[in-house]
């Protein structure tokens, strides 16, 4: 999916948007900043357990080196590595068919998790690897390589056919060819422990009835058949429908089959991290006025999918549920209803240049033989970590009302 992501800076803004004068701006893309946030610098980012300060040339929680501190035993030294059991990064929209996001997956160090040490380091990675199959399984045989485990739930570019070649009648045929592979490469697509920690992939997709609040009619804007690639990428069944919600409830489904294994994990964790590839609820994602396309709230999320890892967490208090997602590439930490929602994308090479979040922070370490308890600064969920969420105001932010005066028209 492409979003609308926020910018380190309104200067940063203004020259993205003095460049749209000389290349094509895309429908989904945007660069926008929330209207109260001190984004006129970066922001220092507060440091999280079990993500070490990384080295370059490789950005990545991962890659870490350690801070220098005072010489420690080497015995107490051992004794302290062997307590820590489990780490779990989280990572989403990929996309390595961008070779920049490739070459970032190459540098994983090789030393993270391939199952060395004396616990396991785990990889969850929340859909939209890559568009074509080959790619998938490169990028997949690479990371299982780096990991001692690799979670994946697939996402909507993984199901396009456009480069495919015809090698499959459908999206569902591809579906079935995906989770081959990764039985083949042994990642894990149903639910599994990694030490006390539950990991529960959930399949998903969305549907326009996801979108609950006022839609903006002040301008005129693309069609979602237009605007949003999946119509004509993708290709389903004829009893499949972009127009109603019979994929996002046939993906639903789908998750039926693990209930067992769920259950077994429910009663076995003493924490749990469910993950999906498209978002559970519509407060994940900013206000339409606030986007340069207001129609996407209409093609990134689930009902269905919000309901089905609520009877999982069980109400589960004191920080002990998580919810990892992806799809709309909007770096984003915050906990709604006493569950921790955390996106964090590679997502498309041009967006990582102007985001307050770099690569740096990814893989995302959001698990170390429990949670960590700091919320990751991102601009989108700090906002409204601070500020009130106002669906029925259609007003439009100030620098959307700009892009719509120079690119589309008003009523």
């Amino acid at each position: 999916m492409t979003p609308h992501l926020p910018t380190v800076s309104s200067r940063a803004a203004a020259a993205a948007a003095g460049a749209g004068r000389h290349h094509n701006h895309h429908l989904l893309d945007a660069a926008a900043a929330p209207p109260s946030s001190p984004h006129h610098r970066r922001r220092r980012r507060r440091r999280v357990p079990g993500c070490l300060r990384p080295r370059a040339p490789v950005r990545c929680c991962a890659a870490a080196a350690p801070a220098p501190q005072a010489a420690v035993p080497a015995a107490a030294a051992r004794a302290a590595a062997a307590a820590v059991t489990a780490r779990v990064f989280v990572v989403s929209d990929l996309h390595t068919d961008y070779p920049e996001n490739m070459d970032w997956v190459r540098r994983l160090p090789a030393e993270v998790g391939a199952g060395t040490g004396p616990g396991v380091d785990a990889l969850v990675v929340a859909g939209d690897v890559a568009e074509t199959r080959d790619n998938f399984k490169r990028t997949m045989e690479v990371l299982r390589a780096r990991f001692g485990a690799v979670f994946y739930i697939p996402g909507n570019h993984d199901l396009w056919l456009r480069r495919e070649g015809g090698r499959y009648m459908d999206s569902l045929e591809k579906l079935t060819a995906l989770l081959d592979a990764c039985s083949e490469l042994g990642v894990d697509t149903g639910p599994r422990m990694i030490g006390d920690l539950g990991i529960i992939p959930l399949f998903s997709w969305y549907h326009k009835s996801f979108d609950k609040e006022k839609d903006v009619n002040s301008v005129r804007v693309p069609s979602l058949e237009m605007a949003c690639k999946d119509f004509h990428a993708c290709k389903w069944p004829s009893d499949l429908a972009n127009d109603d919600e019979s994929i996002a409830l046939y993906f639903d489904k789908l998750n039926d089959k693990n209930h067992d294994a769920i259950e077994e994990v429910k009663n076995s964790s003493k924490q749990i991290l469910t993950f999906s590839h498209f978002v559970p609820r519509q407060e994940l994602c900013p206000e339409k006025r606030m986007l340069y396309y207001p129609y996407l709230p209409k093609v990134i999320g689930s009902d269905f999918l919000e309901k089905r890892l609520r009877d999982i967490h069980c109400n589960r208090k004191d920080g002990s549920a998580c919810h990892v997602f992806g799809h709309t590439h909007f770096c984003w930490d915050s906990v709604v209803d006493d569950i921790r929602y955390v996106q964090a994308p590679l997502a498309y090479p041009r967006e990582r240049k102007r985001r307050m979040n770099s690569e740096g922070w990814l893989p995302f370490c959001v698990y170390r033989d429990g949670f960590n308890p700091e919320i990751y600064p991102a601009l989108w969920s700090d906002y409204y970590n601070k500020n009130k969420r106002e669906p029925e105001n259609t007003q439009l932010a100030p620098w959307v009302a700009r892009h719509f005066a120079k690119y589309h028209k008003f009523h």
